[in-house]
């Protein structure tokens, strides 16, 4: 025998990270593995998770709304912010969830688009985890054409009024503030809604599948009141949420990676372990033929997303590139993570080990920040220039 590798060094990835970005990820790897491990499995069976302690916890690690800056915010590397999602969605994609929604949607959105005196507000308070922030963009009956939304906005002299129902929001129940899109007399508009303003309520989702470690929950605004100041003056159309979704769908691109590099890494000891016709599992063609395809598909991803790591850090990142990341290696993180449970047969279906818990998470990441079919025709469009999408 030869001694075992872990299926990312055969690519030695880790060759092409710097220090800073090796440091980040080995400290968020550690905690995960001591703080958050041992009880994930009980909160996914559960259906709970103790998101404001979590949050705490979380901003003191420096990871929520890592890769802004100012305002409190680490302002770390995009590649550095992506590890980190990798690491957060080995342990649990509920978790990376909590993270990207609070970094990359809730936050980025005041960042990138809101006042000086939003920053100020928020941006310090959500980045120690001492305030929760959700993202309503999607609603019953719009998910993929959110242009069809039909929350409404409307002025009463210098105030605004706001109308609707948005649906599927991570952290909706928990949250101090939501990033509001609606529709306006002058196009879709962003508003900063604090979750105690006068009608507005969020009731949790319950009976969930996928996703158990995780608050998912209704946003339901009736005649939601807010000052003109509420508004997000740099977001003008749907361009303003889909730059912030953009920006999740980056993370996403490692996070996915993560739940399939914990469900291979699992398998390779598991067949190591497990004995069958009086041989190691590992020593049959066909179990190390599996073990090798899928490996070469987790590395292919990581490589795809360190690549696109360096281009937001460099170049620029555009959206097409974004949803060849996140389309590939989601989907290839989820077929990962099907194969893994049928290798480990009737073991695989229980949370004794990670692997069904992750696919049933994974179903989730596939539908949500643009379904797969939604990628395929951004990046048809731009071989084409040629949109399907009406």
């Amino acid at each position: 025998m030869t001694t075992p590798k872990a299926p990312l060094a055969l690519f030695d990835t880790d060759a092409l990270l710097v220090d800073d970005d090796r440091a980040i990820r080995d400290t968020v790897r550690k905690y995960l593995d001591n703080r958050i491990r041992p009880h994930i499995t009980d909160w996914y069976e559960s259906a709970s998770i103790p998101t404001r302690d979590l949050a705490k916890e979380l901003g003191s690690l420096g990871v929520l709304g890592m890769h802004l800056s100012g305002y409190d915010c680490p302002g770390t590397s995009a590649t550095a912010y992506g590890l980190a999602c990798m690491e957060l969605e080995a342990v649990d994609s509920g978790l990376r969830s909590l993270v990207s929604v609070q970094g990359s949607l809730a936050m980025f959105a005041i960042w990138k688009h809101g006042t000086e005196e939003q920053k100020q507000e928020w941006l310090p308070r959500m980045a120690t985890g001492e305030a929760i922030g959700c993202f309503g963009l999607t609603e019953p009956d719009f998910g993929s054409n959110p242009a069809g939304m039909r929350t409404r906005a409307r002025r009463d002299g210098t105030d605004w009024v706001l109308t609707g129902t948005k649906m599927w929001i991570t952290n909706g129940s928990v949250a101090d503030v939501a990033i509001v899109w609606a529709h306006t007399d002058g196009g879709v508009r962003g508003f900063v809604v604090p979750t105690d303003v006068r009608g507005f309520s969020a009731p949790e989702i319950r009976q969930k599948l996928s996703l158990r470690a995780s608050v998912t929950s209704e946003l339901v605004l009736d005649e939601v009141r807010l000052p003109g100041s509420a508004l997000l003056p740099g977001a003008n159309g749907l361009s303003g949420p889909l730059s912030c979704l953009n920006e999740a769908r980056f993370g996403i691109v490692f996070g996915a990676l993560g739940a399939a590099r914990d469900c291979l890494d699992t398998t390779i000891a598991y067949v190591m372990e497990r004995e069958i016709f009086d041989k190691a599992l590992a020593g049959f063609q066909l179990t190390q033929a599996k073990l090798a395809d899928m490996t070469l598909e987790l590395g292919k991803g990581m490589l795809l997303a360190l690549h696109l790591g360096r281009l937001k850090e460099t170049d620029g990142l555009s959206p097409q590139q974004v949803s060849l990341g996140k389309l590939n290696n989601v989907r290839e993180a989820i077929a990962i993570a099907r194969e893994c449970r049928a290798i480990l047969g009737a073991a695989g279906i229980t949370l004794e080990f990670p692997i069904m818990r992750h696919a049933s998470n994974l179903e989730s990441v596939l539908t949500y920040e643009g379904t797969s079919e939604v990628h395929q025709l951004v990046i048809g469009q731009a071989l084409t220039g040629e949109s399907a999408f009406r």
